[in-house]
């Protein structure tokens, strides 16, 4: 089993975070994780992520990723911060082999069939669809599946509450990813209370049930 399908496997919802400050970090991450949801990502879209994945990384049961992470600076960037794992939107040569140099499980984005078979030949079959819903969503995941048994998704992008339990009960789907999880608005205004709530719910949508 690969270490990235090992990663994915532990909840079926991997949050997707944007802080916007350094404070939110650890209480974030131990919300998140007291609700079932330990597999984080930090997406490289504000200035405090490193900062956010280093405090992440202290909260015991956490397992803290990166995503966002598009060049070999990134990699070495987020190696150097602790994260156990990187997310990306696609793919390229270079960061392929950064990551594998790196030593970093990656989960790259696809979106095609053609870039399904190339990431196969580079040895992955965990792969993130991304955009799924804007790239086909549901259909497009089922129409993969048939030529392409072999590989498994975490879709995001467009995926939230009312839709991740139909994106799990496929056979082909490990995990999905979004940021419902995490809305700006409790991050804001710091109810942690609030988002466990939400994580807990999470753990219902496993098999098509919903929250």
């Amino acid at each position: 089993m690969s270490k990235i399908l090992q990663v994915c496997q532990q909840a079926p919802v991997i949050p997707v975070l944007v802080l916007e400050q350094r404070g939110q970090a650890r209480p974030l991450a131990e919300a998140l994780v007291r609700g079932g949801l330990p597999v984080l990502e930090v997406t490289l879209r504000t200035p405090v992520a490193l900062d956010a994945i280093r405090a992440m990384r202290e909260v015991e049961g956490s397992v803290v990723g990166a995503g966002t992470v598009l060049t070999e600076q990134d990699v070495r960037a987020v190696k150097a911060a602790g994260a156990d794992f990187i997310v990306s939107p696609g793919a390229t040569e270079r960061l392929l082999k950064a990551a594998q140099d790196a030593g970093l499980p990656l989960l790259p984005g696809a979106a095609t069939g053609s870039e399904v078979m190339y990431l196969l030949e580079q040895g992955l079959d965990v792969l993130k669809l991304f955009p799924a819903e804007a790239v086909g969503g549901m259909a497009l995941l089922r129409s993969l599946h048939g030529p392409l048994p072999q590989v498994s998704f975490c879709p995001t992008g467009g995926i939230g509450a009312g839709n991740a339990a139909a994106y799990l009960a496929l056979p082909n789907v490990v995990c999905v990813g979004g940021s419902w999880v995490a809305p700006r608005a409790m991050l804001e205004a710091g109810d942690w209370a609030g988002i466990e709530q939400l994580a807990h719910d999470c753990q219902q949508l496993r098999n098509g049930r919903q929250a």
